[in-house]
């Protein structure tokens, strides 16, 4: 079950999508095949008469009511349990059939720490820890795979959208390609916006003859085959 983007708004972008780590659910698997081994043995050694077939009902209610809280459950939960990180925002999505969610904005997170037990870099899996400005609670999330480069992530996305905040707050326009601008996204203005281009040799205006030019060229001769007339 993938996470649905038509909740991420006007260019938000999915960094990543985690759901909690995948030995989290080996207990439980392992408990539900022990479970159906003991209820195919239950069923093969009971004879086949009314007594069996009673029997034989009866393992496979106690395998059904057994399984569900042990087994599937813990299973869906672990399906339906996202930590979204997007360009944004830090989300989580918990629940099966309730569901529950929490949106932390970067801009508001003030700390993100990992820790990690020695199953855990075992396994390279972790916990985060997000603090978040105002009052709202910190969140933890558990059993996170790589915790700390998710950890590292997450630090990243948040310097990158403080950049991104400062040039929309200053009026500078998304940085080109080739435009100039440096990593934040401002433009040098030490020129005060004056087009510097160059203008090609060909391509340059002719200026007015100076009257100091003019008095150094030599005088024209004068054409006196008229004069006398």
């Amino acid at each position: 079950m993938g996470f649905p983007e038509n909740v991420l708004a006007k260019g938000e972008k999915v960094e990543r999508d985690l759901h909690p780590h995948w030995l989290t659910v080996v207990v439980p698997t392992i408990f539900g095949l022990l479970l159906t081994a003991a209820c195919v043995f239950i069923v093969i050694q009971t004879p086949d008469d009314e007594t069996g077939n009673r029997i034989q009902w009866i393992a496979v209610a106690v395998l059904v009511l057994v399984a569900i809280p042990a087994v599937v459950v813990p299973y869906l939960r672990w399906r339906t349990t996202h930590y979204v990180i997007t360009t944004h925002r830090v989300m989580v999505r918990r629940g099966i059939l309730t569901k529950q969610g929490k949106d932390i904005t970067l801009s508001k997170i003030t700390d993100v720490s990992f820790q990690q037990t020695v199953l855990d870099r075992i396994i390279r899996s972790g916990s985060l820890h997000i603090e978040s400005a105002g009052d709202s609670p910190d969140e933890n999330l558990t059993n996170i795979p790589h915790s700390n480069i998710v950890q590292q992530l997450i630090n990243r996305l948040i310097d990158e959208d403080d950049l991104r905040r400062r040039a929309h707050s200053q009026g500078y326009p998304p940085a080109a390609p080739g435009s100039g601008a440096d990593d934040s996204g401002r433009f040098d203005r030490d020129l005060g916006g004056a087009d510097t281009t160059a203008v090609p040799q060909g391509e340059r205006p002719s200026r007015p003859e100076l009257a100091d030019e003019r008095r150094r060229q030599p005088p024209q001769p004068r054409d006196l085959s008229g004069a006398g007339d």
